[in-house]
């Protein structure tokens, strides 16, 4: 492969190939490519056609047609070939920044790229799959499977109910994958059917790489980015049904008052993260999933605490985190948030807010980052809400998510940056490099400008364990 737009080496030897950009940035887009997981696997749409962050652009949804019939003197009915035009905001800067310092600058390119630029490059990588990976929680009504329940004996059971749900959505079998957590690897590869090489019939190649290939009608891969929670954010509670509670229930009657609305809640025998949509602080309350399976009065409903809170005394001057805000949210309290998990917000009042969130970075003690910008805005001591801990992985069809990608614009001559763009395989990575003074080194900046859209949420489920 060439990933190389106008200019390829085949060695770096010396300190001025190393310092070209167009090499930086060709080097940099083969390891993000590399290292991806999800964002191979999905929807892509790149033009070479410059974008600010902010911009909206259009990427193209398939087309679907419906067989007809016709007698012997009828005209054929034809119907539009168009795909569906989906607006798709640039609303994601993903960048890693490093300094190298005067010293250090003499390293050939292959020592470069050992020592900076792959764990850069990874960095992107990584966070391109947790943002993908964060839409999971929009396909939850398409749920399978209970939270913590893996084991060896369920998942082929899972997988098969996973199966049977995008069957019943009627999702072309061809090109359907399933992300699986490290843990539901784990049970996976425990079990037979995946192992065996003659019922496999892979020669023993799962066995040696632990790779799980083609099963049950999935391209079937593991990402240590999936979402994984293994604790509950907060101290548990427990309350209990006073009603029976049939499938497609949203109406729930429970034993005391002690949900807040926006606060999540599992049911014993359904166990979905469920969320009070209204009739908080009173036994009936309304959830925004309905109830996938039929529950009895007495059954178990286990939910956090109060987890958290909105704290704008990190940002002085700052009223509200507005909406479309992205970039990092003080958060206090008693909960603590894991990477990956679901999350959402409610007024102090409380009332429900809108939008569910996946957390794709805890920079650093007490702030956390979205997988996307703010649906709505939120303000101080707004509560943060936690959802269930568990497993969540992600079957889709390629077409049910869209990762779209826009080449950035490199700085002006003459303002002592050098930059470098390269596009391939519908991505595009710009690296930039200037000089600081303060610091005696050089900035090297990898950035890709990208939007991403859910398509069809019909297209995939979330197989909980």
């Amino acid at each position: 492969m060439n990933y190389y737009k106008t200019v390829s080496f085949t060695c770096f030897d010396n300190s001025l190939d190393a310092w070209i950009p167009e090499v930086w940035a060709a080097e940099s887009l083969a390891l993000l490519e590399e290292n991806m997981v999800i964002g191979r696997l999905v929807h892509t749409d790149f033009k070479d056609e410059i974008k600010n962050f902010g911009d909206t652009v259009n990427t193209r949804k398939p087309a679907e047609f419906t067989a007809e019939r016709k007698t012997a003197n009828d005209d054929v009915t034809v119907q539009d070939a168009d795909a569906t035009n989906v607006a798709v905001v640039l609303d994601q800067h993903i960048h890693t920044s490093f300094l190298i310092r005067d010293g250090q600058e003499s390293l050939s390119m292959a020592d470069l790229i050992k020592e900076y630029l792959n764990p850069a490059a990874k960095s992107l990588a990584k966070m391109v799959d947790l943002i993908l990976l964060g839409q999971t929680y929009q396909f939850l009504d398409n749920a399978v499977g209970t939270l913590e329940t893996i084991s060896t004996v369920t998942v082929k059971d899972l997988m098969l109910d996973t199966r049977e749900k995008l069957n019943e959505n009627l999702v072309d079998m061809e090109g359907r994958n399933l992300i699986l957590t490290t843990k539901m690897e784990t049970e996976a590869l425990k079990e037979d059917i995946f192992l065996s090489a003659e019922k496999v019939g892979d020669q023993g190649t799962a066995l040696r790489t632990a790779s799980l290939g083609h099963k049950l009608g999935f391209d079937t891969y593991m990402c240590q980015n999936a979402s994984t929670i293994p604790t509950a954010a907060a101290t548990l509670q427990a309350d209990y049904l006073n009603a029976d509670a049939a499938i497609g229930d949203t109406a729930l009657t429970m034993d005391g008052g002690a949900l807040d609305n926006g606060q999540y809640f599992t049911i014993e025998g359904d166990e979905q993260p469920l969320r009070v949509l209204s009739g908080g602080a009173t036994v009936n309350v309304v959830s925004n999933r309905g109830m996938r399976a039929a529950t009895l009065t007495g059954a178990s409903n286990t939910y956090e605490l109060t987890d958290g809170a909105v704290d704008l005394a990190g940002h002085a001057g700052v009223t509200t985190y507005a909406a479309g805000y992205s970039k990092r949210i003080k958060v206090d309290g008693t909960g603590v948030p894991h990477v990956g998990q679901l999350v959402a917000f409610s007024t102090d009042a409380p009332v429900y807010i809108a939008g569910e969130y996946s957390i794709v970075a805890i920079p650093a003690t007490g702030y956390i980052v979205l997988d996307r910008p703010l649906d709505a805005a939120i303000a101080n001591d707004y509560i943060v809400n936690y959802g269930p801990k568990g497993d969540y992985n992600f079957a889709f069809h390629r077409n049910a998510l869209a990762l779209v990608t826009r080449p950035l614009a490199q700085p002006k001559q003459g303002t002592g940056a050098i930059s470098g763009v390269a596009n391939y395989n519908d991505l595009s990575m710009r690296v930039t490099i200037t000089y600081n003074g303060t610091k005696q080194g050089h900035l090297v900046t990898l950035d890709v400008l990208a939007g991403v859209k859910v398509l069809d949420t019909d297209l995939g489920a979330v197989m909980l364990g």
